[in-house]
């Protein structure tokens, strides 16, 4: 569903399989309906943009793969140049060669940063004032260990691109280059939350909350994208799962499915249902928020374990108690997914994830293929468990 995000529709093609499947379980709608609907600004790189990018220095050049070993950063302006770029490496990084630097840099469009060796927090400093475009550049770029990428809401002033530096050997100071690609700002992208519920038998009025955000980062026109398998399709899956086992199993409490969109822009969605809930967020007895339950090696940890003391303690017991996953670790308050808005609300919640496994995370490579969900049966059979702890509370 080209990653999910917001090239071709992708959070849209997703919502809508959500959508079905939550009707062929029998889910019931709210009166709103399945959709909740939000808009938010977006910086994007459609199916018609062309990608071209190349540096050369005569012996050294690089012509990369989009994805695999350079990416363009989400708030990145287009760009369509030849360019001179020069290397700012630890040997401008004092006061003095720092000045020579800029005097040096006056003819170059594009500034290399190779910060890989540097450790002294003196130079990190001159480092960090480059990389924030301090000469007022048309590009940074940077060479880095692995490639991650994240959506934007905004368009920057300056092109901002990683290089793997495995892919590239620099010794030379000065290269010619050529970048080409175009961006298209998107003020108001519509997108949608996606909710059903399971009625409760005796207190339908009241709520536990089953939550994973099904958007991902979509991706750049035809060259690349991101399939977001373990982040957040795993979730996904299991909320699916869930919805299912549940529309089966009706419960003394009534169970909601909250399938989230635009998490990576910044937890947009959910945010946003929690200022226009369907029914009262004080009805809501507990929100379990799933998000990278792909893997699992190494057990789980629960954001928020900490804050909420004695529900952790119910899920670690379970845990033991039937032998599921390897280990419970407790963590603290963090807004790092989806549950945040709702413990800012005064809503108990937990946020999920696995540990172990795989390593791809905002990537190319977070892919369905190499995603091993070797405990994923175990999860949401402990998940299950803890459904059932909650609905005697």
């Amino acid at each position: 569903m080209c990653g999910r995000g917001y090239v071709n529709e992708g959070d849209k093609k997703a919502a809508e399989y959500i959508r079905n499947e939550f009707e062929l379980f029998g889910l019931n709608p709210f009166d709103r309906g399945s959709f909740q609907k939000f808009s938010f600004p977006i910086n994007t790189f459609q199916d018609s943009s062309v990608f071209l990018f190349g540096l050369n220095s005569g012996k050294e050049k690089f012509s990369g793969k989009l994805g695999q070993n350079y990416l363009i950063a989400a708030d990145a302006p287009g760009f369509r140049s030849d360019f001179k770029a020069i290397v700012f490496d630890s040997t401008y990084a004092l006061p003095k060669t720092f000045e020579k630097f800029w005097k040096r840099s006056k003819g170059y469009d594009v500034i290399i940063v190779d910060d890989r060796k540097v450790q002294d927090k003196t130079k990190i400093e001159y480092f960090k004032k480059v990389k924030a475009n301090y000469f007022k550049k048309k590009c940074i770029i940077e060479l880095e260990k692995k490639l991650t990428w994240h959506q934007s809401q905004r368009v920057s002033d300056f092109v901002r691109i990683q290089i793997l530096a495995d892919s590239f050997s620099l010794t030379k100071k000065k290269f010619s280059g050529s970048l080409v690609f175009k961006n298209t700002f998107i003020p108001e992208y519509l997108s949608q939350n996606v909710i059903g519920y399971q009625p409760g038998t005796q207190y339908p009025d009241s709520f536990i909350v089953f939550s994973a955000h099904y958007d991902h980062l979509g991706g750049f026109g035809k060259e690349a994208y991101f399939p977001g398998a373990n982040d957040n399709a795993s979730g996904t899956a299991m909320l699916l799962n869930l919805a299912k086992y549940y529309s089966q199993n009706p419960q003394k409490y009534s169970i909601a499915f909250m399938a989230f969109g635009a998490e990576e822009v910044g937890l947009v969605g959910s945010k946003f249902y929690t200022e226009h809930p369907f029914f009262p967020l004080k009805n809501i007895k507990f929100v379990l928020n799933m998000d990278i339950m792909g893997t699992g090696e190494e057990g789980i940890t629960v954001v928020n374990g900490s804050v909420h003391k004695s529900e952790f303690e119910i899920l670690e017991r379970i845990n033991k108690d039937n032998d599921l996953i390897k280990e419970v670790k407790i963590r603290g308050r963090s807004a790092n997914s989806d549950h945040f808005y709702f413990s800012e609300n005064s809503v108990k919640a937990f946020f999920i994830y696995s540990m172990g496994g795989i390593k791809a995370y905002h990537d190319i490579y977070d892919r369905a293929e190499t995603l091993p969900l070797n405990e994923f049966e175990d999860l949401f059979k402990l998940i299950v468990k803890f459904g059932d702890a909650l609905q005697k509370y």
